[in-house]
């Protein structure tokens, strides 16, 4: 069976790095907000070309705080609507309604899976304060037209990043095509963790000052508590996994990026439609969706013929029993994708040979 994902195996390619580094944690007595985390948030700044970096200890957690963050500053209040994409992941949608703060669903483009700027006007009203865009699965949101947007409407622009570490915006990197970013090392990402972890880059000081603090019981100095905080950091430990990894991100990126130049050159069948993308960098392919009408047959034949594919996501969030208020709600562009789209494996340890097999079950399906 060729895994949709096989972790052990793109672990392994750094296993003796990953091993002392967890030996030099373990060695310096030192746990919490320590060296590692410092030396990441250092590190991961330098890569994504922002000031600041904080680390927190998931993705959700991310965008969780910059928008408590910008509560906090009074920037926005409790009852502002920040507008997100329908068919994202429900994180994005959980961070907003976490803070308080009312999720404003809108549709994407069929065609790149992400936030349509041309929808976004029509959506804004009185009360928006931001637009979350989420790069999904792995490619990089239209940024110029949607900072413009904001930029005329006085908004925030929040960037869910947990799938495109990397990827590439006219020369600049996400994470600081924005506001904000907010990124997850969930193992299966990219640059992923060996267990949960997140991150918050910014250009903004006092964001990233209230951030620091919020993540930290709200403290901005030990034992003196500014605001009502959580408790959301990342581990030194998972920190120290990050910075083997975070030096073969590219290498990592350049290996899915070649698996998906390969699906896509050699994929021909009408009834597979394939991912269309705007430059070859602007996508890191942390999945690789098709889209097809006969999804289940297509799932239940890759099974048979010894490949997994998985589907990325069965349920749009507004038919999610936590937003049972959406249920009347139509996103016809959201639900035929929901209900259309289908992973293919991709990882940096395919072997050609698995690769050329992936190909020649699409291409036979009938």
């Amino acid at each position: 069976m060729i895994p949709f994902l096989d972790l052990k195996k793109i672990n392994a390619q750094y296993q003796q790095e990953l091993k002392d580094a967890c030996s030099r944690v373990i060695d310096s007595g030192w746990y919490v907000l320590g060296n590692e985390v410092a030396e990441f948030e250092n590190e991961f700044a330098t890569y994504c070309e922002t000031q600041h970096c904080l680390g927190v200890a998931n993705g959700l957690d991310a965008l969780v705080l910059i928008l408590r963050a910008y509560i906090e500053l009074g920037v926005m209040q409790k009852g502002d609507e920040v507008i997100v994409p329908s068919n994202t992941y429900i994180a994005s949608i959980l961070a907003i309604s976490a803070n308080g703060l009312t999720p404003v669903l809108v549709e994407p483009d069929i065609d790149t899976f992400n936030l349509d700027p041309k929808l976004i006007e029509q959506a804004i009203t009185e009360k928006t304060a931001a637009i979350l865009t989420v790069h999904l699965y792995g490619q990089v949101t239209a940024m110029d037209e949607i900072n413009a947007i904001a930029k005329t409407h006085n908004l925030k622009v929040i960037e869910d990043c947990a799938q495109a570490h990397g990827a590439l915006y006219k020369g600049t990197k996400v994470g600081g095509l924005g506001d904000a970013g907010g990124f997850s090392f969930y193992p299966g990402k990219n640059l992923g963790a060996l267990g949960d972890g997140g991150a918050v880059t910014t250009n903004d000081s006092e964001l990233a000052k209230t951030i620091s603090a919020l993540r930290n019981y709200g403290s901005h100095e030990k034992y003196k508590n500014l605001y009502k905080g959580m408790n959301s950091r990342l581990d030194e430990i998972q920190a120290a996994m990050l910075r083997v990894k975070l030096r073969f991100i590219d290498k990592e990126i350049f290996a899915r990026q070649s698996v998906a130049k390969s699906y896509i050159q050699g994929i021909h069948n009408p009834l597979i439609e394939l991912p269309k993308i705007r430059s070859e960098k602007s996508h890191v392919w942390h999945l690789f969706i098709i889209r097809t009408d006969h999804r289940e047959r297509l799932v239940n034949y890759l099974n048979d013929n010894g490949i997994q594919s998985l589907i990325h996501y069965p349920i749009p969030p507004h038919k999610q029993s936590a937003y049972s208020e959406w249920e009347s709600e139509s996103l016809p562009i959201t639900e035929r994708m929901h209900k259309s789209v289908l992973s293919l494996p991709i990882s940096s340890v395919m072997h050609p040979s698995d690769i050329i097999k992936v190909i020649k079950a699409c291409n036979e399906f009938s």
